[in-house]
């Protein structure tokens, strides 16, 4: 049964060590995952229910940016996290969103749906986590494979579709890309043509945006080498319900927490081999993490430090260590004896982000290059003023709070809220000494 607290809603928050983290909490839909399966059901342009939908500011934003370009949106009475995409019609300029949407990244996700409404996608350089250039190139190649035109400009670009492709769309991503991929799925989707898609990512978010569009009659095959995806050969006429699937990072962050206290927790909500990379992660350096159906069991108060180092390298290959796990896989690596060793060559300017933030509580770590750095545990950190550049810098920096002596004060709390609606709420509910602090 899951704990339930008040939520923390300051724009600051104060950490303080405390009791072992214990109890069982319930983690919110993926946010990674709602942005594109919102995305997807703009792109069918039919009635889809989404379930599960967390109140994460990026996601909120992703619908508000449906709405200004002519969707529609709803919540069932009562059902907060139930939103039903309605198609709409194109707005009188048929450019879809302004620059709000340069306030996330995500909003690239909107290319095929806006093409399908209106024939074109007019969109600022997307925006988000500052963590290094994460270019357009591969999402341009995916349009240009389609046959649409590319208009590139100082303050965004413009897609405009081509003639309707025939036969199967063939080409081949030179890097295992999650937004391309996606990308060249919808394309497909709006154009009605068969997809065969080389070096395709196969995260678990590609996988449950291909499940959704399977209930409507799409088929697909999944292969580590090729994605192949089939339109259907009649329409459906009911309207889809799909889950947004629970956050398997927030899991992870929590999961981290808790070992980092030496406490023992259930996480529920997370389908366990979407995990498993942490999971042996956490195992290896000693602390007894398992999997149950939809859930990921902590137990902290049973760890025997293993002193093996811990090469935390993040990945876009399959089954491999989401880049995202790697900030809170750091912020509790160290306090666990061995000579780490972590890489994130995904996202440049993460490490840049965090590392100082480390620093600042008096972490020792030596940066090998812009996306290596490498630290010998366990070291004990004081608490400071620090502040979340980014999500994962303050769901990491949370972690590092839970153990270091005296007070940790930590900024930039919308950043945090971006990914997760309420995690330091989540963290309150397994009894970590977390508060709001007056600005």
């Amino acid at each position: 049964m899951s704990t339930h607290a008040p939520a923390v809603t300051s724009q600051v928050i104060a950490i303080r060590p405390g009791r072992p983290l214990a109890g069982a909490v319930t983690v919110d839909g993926s946010k990674n995952a709602a942005l594109p399966l919102a995305a997807a059901a703009a792109a069918l342009l039919r009635p889809v229910r989404l379930d599960n939908v967390p109140a994460s500011s990026d996601v909120q934003t992703l619908l508000d940016l449906l709405r200004q370009a002519g969707w529609k949106t709803a919540h069932p009475v009562g059902v907060s996290h139930t939103v039903l995409v309605l198609p709409g019609e194109a707005t009188t300029t048929p450019d879809g969103p302004g620059e709000a949407a340069s306030s996330i990244r995500a909003s690239y996700y909107l290319v095929p749906a806006l093409i399908a409404l209106c024939g074109r996608a007019r969109l600022p350089w997307p925006g988000g986590c500052r963590i290094g250039d994460r270019g357009m190139e591969q999402h341009f190649k995916v349009y240009e494979a389609f046959g649409d035109r590319v208009h590139v400009g100082d303050r965004g670009y413009v897609i405009e579709a081509g003639k309707a492709a025939r036969g199967t769309v063939s080409l081949v991503l030179p890097f295992r890309s999650r937004g391309a991929t996606i990308a060249a799925v919808l394309r497909a989707v709006v154009a009605g043509a068969p997809l065969r898609l080389g070096q395709p990512n196969l995260s678990p978010e590609v996988l449950w945006v291909l499940s959704a569009l399977a209930t409507v009659g799409y088929e697909y095959r999944a292969g580590e080498r090729v994605l192949t995806l089939a339109p259907p050969s009649s329409a459906s006429g009911d309207a889809p319900i799909w889950k947004v699937p629970g956050d398997k990072i927030e899991a992870g962050t929590l999961a981290c927490a808790v070992a980092a206290t030496g406490g023992t927790a259930r996480i529920e909500g997370v389908h366990g081999p979407d995990v498993g990379a942490l999971i042996a992660a956490l195992n290896r350096v000693g602390i007894p993490t398992t999997e149950e159906p939809e859930a990921l069991v902590v137990h902290g108060r049973d760890t025997q430090p293993t002193g093996r180092p811990l090469r935390a390298m993040a990945t876009l290959a399959p089954n491999g260590l989401d880049a995202d796990f790697e900030p809170p896989l750091l912020g509790l690596a160290l306090g666990f004896p061995g000579t780490h060793l972590f890489s994130d060559p995904i996202n440049p300017g993460r490490h840049s982000n965090l590392i100082p933030q480390l620093v600042r509580m008096g972490g020792e770590i030596a940066e090998l290059s812009s996306t290596e750095c490498r630290f010998t545990g366990p070291q004990r950190l004081t608490g400071a003023g620090v502040e979340a550049t980014d999500i994962r810098t303050g769901s990491a920096l949370m972690v590092a709070g839970l153990t270091a002596r005296g007070v940790t004060t930590l900024g930039g709390v919308d950043q945090i809220r971006r990914g997760h609606a309420d995690l330091p709420g989540k963290l309150l509910a397994l009894g970590a000494d977390i508060c709001e602090v007056a600005p």
